[in-house]
């Protein structure tokens, strides 16, 4: 089915590069959904009942209130559908609000491609709103402690430059995109080197001039990382007492960042305690999808 797919508009390849996404990445994931749902063969609902001549209009519709991301996303779902015959407009932007009953996306076209479209384009826009919904209430959380929310690799195979957007998308701020543009060293990282200052002496030897985090879970780990000349810390499930103790030791030498069991409950006390991020993996891997539904007007 892949062929059968229409390409991008240069418009909407414009737009998706602006927000810092690839396009050739979005179509790629837009195409694979679709033909996973279609499996190969046709929407045997819609060929049935649907004139092929027929023509609608589709709104995309907030059934809660949220913050939008993924609305050009969406929005090329239906154009990779429909092509030249389809037409579908952003009316609500990323990063923006919405309340029940807002429209972000006007779809006009063949019935048929609208609703081929429908599933694939809700599915996206629903997962990557509530993505930026959620990291937007941390943010909100954390205001005026000078602390950001960051986001994690625990993403959805396959999604997670479109993830990480959303974050961004909410006022959080990406990590790491993946493996090779900057290292983290972790717990397994340090018992295969011996110690934590010996794996960072090995990440820095190796990879000259590359982003280190190191992660620690003692202030005796965190003394000895700081005079080996890390410059940016994971506190590894650290109470907030032991968070005040490690910014005060830390003393602006290092940038530290706080993980393992945080909540939306406790962030606003883990900000206070001078840290400078929070890194949430449940804002991907566990954001509820926005509610969002699809109305077809004839």
């Amino acid at each position: 089915m892949t062929s059968d797919w229409y390409p991008l508009t240069a418009d909407t390849a414009t737009r998706l590069t602006a927000a810092g996404l690839d396009p050739d990445g979005v179509r790629a994931v837009i195409v694979g959904a679709l033909d996973e749902d279609l499996a190969g063969g046709t929407d045997v609902t819609t060929a049935a009942t649907v004139p092929a001549a027929h023509r609608s209009e589709l709104d995309l519709v907030a059934r809660a209130p949220g913050v939008v991301a993924g609305a050009p996303v969406a929005a090329a779902v239906f154009e990779v559908v429909g092509g030249p015959d389809l037409t579908a407009t952003v009316l609500t932007g990323d990063g923006m609000p919405v309340q029940r009953g807002d429209v972000i996306v006007r779809a006009t076209g063949r019935t048929a491609d609208l609703l081929v479209g429908e599933r694939t384009a809700l599915n996206l826009l629903c997962h990557l709103s509530g993505v930026a919904t959620a990291t937007a209430a941390w943010v909100t959380a954390l205001a005026g402690t000078g602390a950001a929310v960051r986001d994690t690799r625990k993403t959805t195979p396959g999604l997670r430059a479109l993830e990480k957007y959303a974050v961004r998308c909410g006022g959080g701020v990406n990590h790491r995109m993946g493996l090779s543009d900057a290292a983290l060293v972790k717990d397994n990282h340090i018992v295969a080197a011996g110690d934590v200052v010996a794996a960072f002496d090995a990440v820095r030897t190796q990879a000259p001039g590359m982003p280190i985090e190191v992660e620690v879970d003692s202030l005796e780990q965190l003394e000895e990382v700081l005079a080996a000349g890390a410059d940016l810390v994971l506190l590894d499930n650290f109470t907030p007492a032991q968070m005040r103790q490690a910014v005060a030791l830390t003393a602006g030498r290092a940038a530290l960042e706080a993980s393992g069991g945080l909540t939306l409950e406790v962030a606003a006390a883990v900000g206070a305690t001078g840290v400078d991020y929070l890194a949430v993996g449940a804002l991907t891997h566990s954001a509820p999808a926005l509610d969002i539904g699809a109305d077809l007007k004839d």
